[in-house]
């Protein structure tokens, strides 16, 4: 991981992506400190990215800061995870049902193909690969519609979504794949109303895969 990230640009998004996936899977728990030097030993960076991520992530409210204890993990409630895969759920199903009266037969070949590859890394389990072609789908799917900037909202939202925690669940790569073939069927069909259904779908399992993830760990013990 660490090599991957000295050689990609931005190296602080990457650093934030690292920080942020290890808060919403409550491997750093809410209350903890996040330490500058013990973070750039960890993912072989300097302390100057990590400082910028940890300003990226407490402009997004996921880290507090305070003086002499530095920055510590804000609070991650049930509500917030339902909250953030409920606005990436709607924003994705008023995409679909705008893709549902333009989408080609051209495109329908394209969103194939894509997951295509998605189920050719999930049959291989090379996680990374899953990520990708998850990514090339969705990416694919919300550019048809034309909905330019919705999409940019919607790819912000999903930076909160633990897309390793998933690549590595087997029963999740069946969903996403069933739910995308029913998708591009809706669309093969002009269902608006089904292609709006399984796109929620998604987001709705994945809520529901995050919210038993955290729950089997101690982020809500005391609660």
């Amino acid at each position: 991981m660490a090599s991957d990230l000295r050689r990609r640009p931005q190296l602080s998004d990457e650093v934030a992506e690292v920080v942020r996936h290890q808060i919403m899977t409550a491997e750093i728990l809410p209350g903890e400190r996040v330490r500058l030097d013990e973070t750039a030993v960890q993912l072989e960076v300097s302390v100057t990215p990590v400082r910028e991520a940890l300003l990226t992530l407490r402009g997004e409210g996921m880290v507090d800061y305070t003086p002499h204890r530095g920055y510590i993990v804000a609070e991650l409630t049930r509500t917030d995870v339902h909250d953030l895969f409920w606005l990436q759920g709607a924003a994705a199903a008023r995409i679909a049902r705008r893709t549902a009266g333009v989408i080609t037969a051209d495109q329908l070949a394209d969103l194939r193909w894509a997951n295509a590859r998605l189920r050719e890394a999930a049959d291989i389990g090379d996680a990374r690969d899953i990520v990708d072609a998850e990514f090339e789908f969705h990416r694919t799917h919300n550019h048809i519609s034309g909905s330019g900037k919705l999409a940019w909202i919607l790819l912000n939202a999903t930076r909160y979504t633990p897309h390793q925690l998933y690549a590595r669940d087997p029963e999740w790569a069946r969903v996403a794949l069933d739910s995308h073939d029913r998708l591009i069927d809706a669309y093969r069909a002009g269902d608006a109303d089904a292609a709006a259904a399984q796109v929620r779908r998604q987001f709705d399992d994945g809520a529901a895969r995050l919210l038993a993830h955290l729950a089997s760990t101690p982020i809500w013990d005391q609660r």
